[in-house]
């Protein structure tokens, strides 16, 4: 198979020549440019990494490759990309992929196939095959990983620090005297939720408490499991006092369920979130959370991704915005101290 070193050997420059002309042809002199073109295109090569196809022209659209386009989390995110793009003559087409791994890959597809230019990855999954014997610029389109990092290393991203995070709301639960608390946690293949974890049991580790597995329900982040995770919770013989969920949505799903069960918030129960989203201010009682800057994130994704689709190269750029503890009515004193 003709490869890049093919092709700079017959039209007489260097490799790197070659990938300039690919990527950004203006870069390039006529004379060298023209020659390149001319062996690509009486050999018939094409390029197999997606970062150096040959592209004459722009779709000008981008694609966010997302679990859930219209949770009230991501909401906020995308329409600060989407902000971004439009001032920057881009469109931004949602590939929302119900954490199918199918849908990954295709909607990913759509930059080999020239209906988009660059990719916004909200997934832990790189719907890529990478060759470790490559660059990573080399075989990736312009692309930013965002909030559920991939294994990967290498990739612009943006996050939040997800253990410092979790490690804070324990600790302000501690703080209320709580020691019993349970957690309603994401799905156990998530990144973040297992980053959570690992923040509540370093809390628990700093004060001293042992962790005890039968506080830990997992609840998908659905409204469902987290109904069910907070029934095992508060029928267990030792109950917590404090539920701490690993996003708001099931927070709510928490104490809806808390009520129903004839218990008060926060005299039985403290209930704890996460994200912030706008209605965590409005429910009742108001929800304590931790506040992640869901603009800012979408916002900085486009300031990665920018640069990549104007020609500049890929750089491992890691972005930890900062979170902070908001709190509200849903978290007072544990019981046996009011």
């Amino acid at each position: 198979m003709i490869g890049i070193k093919d092709i700079a050997k017959e039209a007489k420059v260097s490799p790197a020549t070659v990938s300039r002309v690919l990527r950004n042809p203006d870069l390039v002199t006529e004379d060298k440019r023209t020659r390149v073109l001319e062996v690509v295109k009486r050999t018939g090569y094409t390029p197999n990494s997606l970062g150096v196809s040959l592209r004459m022209s722009k779709t000008y659209n981008l694609v966010a490759i997302i679990p859930d386009a219209i949770s009230v989390f991501n909401y906020p995110v995308i329409r600060a990309i989407e902000s971004i793009a439009l001032q920057n003559g881009y469109s931004l087409l949602l590939g929302d992929t119900q954490e199918m791994e199918s849908r990954e890959r295709s909607f990913a597809n759509m930059v080999r196939s020239r209906q988009a230019d660059g990719i916004l990855l909200f997934c832990s999954r790189l719907p890529f095959d990478i060759d470790p014997e490559r660059t990573l610029a080399e075989q990736l389109p312009p692309i930013v990983n965002a909030c559920e990092p991939v294994d990967v290393d290498g990739i612009p991203s943006v996050n939040i620090d997800n253990t410092a995070a979790a490690e804070d709301a324990v600790n302000y639960l501690l703080s209320l005297g709580h020691k019993r608390i349970g957690v309603i946690a994401g799905n156990m293949t998530s990144p973040s939720t297992i980053a959570r974890l690992n923040g509540y049991k370093k809390a628990l580790e700093s004060a001293g408490i042992s962790f005890d597995e039968q506080l830990i329900q997992i609840g998908d982040y659905a409204l469902s499991g987290a109904a069910e995770a907070t029934r095992k919770l508060a029928n267990l013989t030792n109950r917590p006092t404090a539920i701490f969920a690993f996003s708001d949505e099931m927070a709510m799903s928490c104490m809806s369920t808390l009520h129903h069960m004839g218990f008060k918030i926060p005299d039985d129960f403290s209930v704890m979130g996460f994200d912030n989203i706008r209605y965590a201010e409005y429910c009742s009682p108001g929800l304590t959370t931790i506040a992640q800057p869901m603009t800012e994130i979408g916002i900085t994704c486009m300031e990665l991704l920018l640069p990549q689709l104007n020609g500049e190269p890929m750089t491992p750029v890691k972005r930890i915005l900062p979170h902070s503890l908001i709190v509200r009515e849903s978290t007072g004193l544990a019981p046996q101290l009011i």
